[in-house]
C-alpha cells in the first residue's frame, strides 16, 4: 500500500512580494495626495524580510498599509504576513513603521495543526518537523480532506501547501 504525503507552511512567496512593494511603491510615486510628503515604502533589510513605511503622520501610514494590503489581494497572497504589531514611530516630522513579514509555523501553531487534523482525520499522521507539519496517509482523498479542512479554518497565521508525495 503506498503512502502519500505532503507539508504545511507558512511561507511567503518572494517572487510575489517583489511584484507587490514594486506595484505599491508606483501607486505611492503617482498620488497626488502624497506630493510633497515623505511618503515611502522601502525594505526593512537587504533580505526583504518586511517593509518599512515612512510617512508625514500616522494617517499616511494607514493609507500606504492600505496599499500594501490591496496590492497583496491583488495577487491572491494573505495579508497575515504582515506584521503590523509594531509602533509608529514619530521623529523630526517623519513617522516611520516597521512591518516585517511573518514566516514558518513556531511549536504552538504547529501543535495546533496536528490537534486539528487529529480530531477530524484520525486515520491520518500528521508530524511536526522544524517549522514544517508533515501529513501522512494512505488515502490520496483524505490528504485533499485535510487540505479542504486547513483552508477553511480561520487561523491568525497563513497556511501553504508543500511537497506533495
Amino acid at each position: 500500500m503506498a503512502n502519500f504525503s505532503f507539508d504545511v507552511v507558512s511561507e511567503y512567496d518572494k517572487a510575489e512580494m517583489n511584484n507587490v512593494f514594486d506595484q505599491a511603491q508606483r501607486e505611492i510615486a503617482s498620488r497626488y495626495d502624497f506630493k510633497g510628503t515623505p511618503a515611502e515604502l522601502d525594505w526593512l533589510n537587504p533580505e526583504k524580510t518586511g517593509f518599512k513605511i515612512t510617512g508625514s503622520g500616522e494617517w499616511q501610514i494607514d493609507a500606504i498599509l492600505d496599499i500594501v494590503r490591496k496590492k497583496l489581494a491583488a495577487r491572491e497572497q494573505s495579508q497575515k504576513f504582515l506584521d503590523t504589531t509594531k509602533d509608529v514611530v514619530d521623529s523630526n516630522l517623519r513617522s516611520v513603521k516597521e512591518v516585517p513579514l511573518k514566516q514558518g509555523l513556531d511549536q504552538d501553531k504547529a501543535k495546533k495543526l496536528t490537534a486539528l487534523i487529529r480530531e477530524q482525520y484520525p486515520k491520518v499522521k500528521p508530524q511536526i518537523q522544524g517549522d514544517t507539519v508533515r501529513v501522512m496517509s494512505a488515502s490520496k482523498d483524505d490528504l485533499q480532506g485535510v487540505m479542504q479542512l486547513l483552508r477553511a479554518q480561520d487561523l491568525d497565521f497563513p497556511v501553504s501547501f508543500t511537497n506533495y508525495r
